[in-house]
């Protein structure tokens, strides 16, 4: 299943300060490879979507991988289906009850209801960037104009600064201190 763009046509016209007719041809291709690096990058989906996983539980937490979590429709474990008072989910986290063995199966609604704007500006500058320099130039000269593109502008790939940037949206590890509460 193809995912969308995380950023429109539109969007990118407007955020380099051109008219959509401007754009190139390629300019939704681009948006959608921008869209899957940054998502590469970032390890989550960021749009709605529902979403079935197997996971291995830490003592009794499960972290769900895409976030945010917006509910749980069904968790089973070891092929019977979970009662809700056997699990409970606290943000990105499913709690399970009762000490069990094996992977559980778990089918949840995770993502935003609209792109962080975040992310949509690492999206738009990045297909920007592609856009201004197609030709992945590192030096250009036309007569006496000498234009030099930073290192960043060479290829589709994020800066550092991006990366930093998406690392807040990766999934954490699960971690389970002895002796703490539930979260319930």
């Amino acid at each position: 299943m193809a995912l969308p763009a995380l950023a429109t046509v539109d969007e990118l016209a407007a955020w380099m300060q051109r008219d959509k007719t401007e754009l190139p041809e390629g300019a939704a291709l681009v948006l959608d490879t921008a869209s899957a690096i940054v998502r590469a990058e970032a390890r989550q989906r960021f749009t709605r979507g529902t979403t079935t996983v197997a996971l291995s539980p830490r003592g009794q937490v499960v972290v769900l991988p895409q976030r945010p979590v917006v509910s749980v429709e069904l968790v089973r474990r070891g092929g019977r289906v979970l009662r809700l008072d056997e699990y409970r989910v606290w943000r990105d986290q499913l709690w399970l009850v009762a000490l069990g063995l094996g992977p559980v199966v778990v089918t949840y609604t995770h993502g935003y209801t609209s792109v962080p704007p975040g992310v949509r500006a690492i999206v738009l500058t990045l297909a920007g960037r592609v856009l201004t320099n197609p030709s992945d130039l590192r030096q250009e000269s036309v007569g006496s104009v000498n234009v030099t593109y930073a290192a960043e502008t060479i290829g589709a790939s994020l800066a550092p600064i991006e990366r930093d940037q998406l690392a807040r949206y990766r999934p954490r590890a699960a971690v389970v201190g002895f002796g703490e509460g539930r979260p319930w």
